[in-house]
């Protein structure tokens, strides 16, 4: 399965690598390929560096005005010319979605998979990892715009909430079935 991960580039505490470091050993171990931004800094790191080592598959794709961030000796990489087309690539190549926590990029990111399921546009199953807490704010605002009608599908059909990785992971692979 190819899994594309949106999340932070940022050098964060323990409280957020400890599970995103996890939830890529889990991918690696079970034969899984990454599709990340391709950066080798902060939270990027720490996922790509656990998903090699537990044996899975690194497929970047960075930016021009990052490629000097890109990590080097990946399984592939490829440099988009701006921000709206490597989301266009990272979602090409994936065959599920998960939300880590992340800023203002993250949130994009996100929101145009939710965007794309709720019209129809993909099916892909989309997890959203509350790492501690994290997105406790964004999951009340998505249940609130599917309580008030806002959501043309309800919520559920659209993203899965996981507090834990290997509720993430167990949810795409039962998704996508794979064994």
């Amino acid at each position: 399965m190819n899994s594309c991960v949106f999340l932070s580039a940022a050098d964060l505490d323990e409280r957020y690598t400890r599970p995103a470091r996890e939830f890529a050993t889990l991918l690696g171990k079970g034969g899984h390929t990454l599709v990340w931004g391709g950066s080798d800094v902060g939270l990027m790191k720490v996922v790509a560096d656990g998903v090699q080592e537990a044996g899975g598959r690194l497929a970047g794709v960075s930016v021009q005005f990052l490629a000097a961030k890109a990590r080097p000796g990946v399984d592939e990489m490829v440099v988009a010319k701006d921000l709206a087309e490597r989301k266009k690539l990272l979602l090409e190549r994936a065959d599920a979605v998960v939300i880590m926590v992340g800023g203002t990029g993250t949130l994009d990111e996100a929101t145009e998979i939710l965007e794309l399921k709720k019209h129809g546009h993909t099916d892909k199953p989309v997890v959203l990892l509350n790492t501690a807490g994290f997105y406790d704010g964004l999951k009340e605002q998505f249940r609130r715009m599917d309580a008030e009608g806002f959501l043309p599908r309800p919520l559920t059909d659209l993203v899965f909430f996981a507090e834990e990785p290997v509720g993430a992971l167990a949810y795409l692979e039962e998704s996508r079935g794979v064994e």
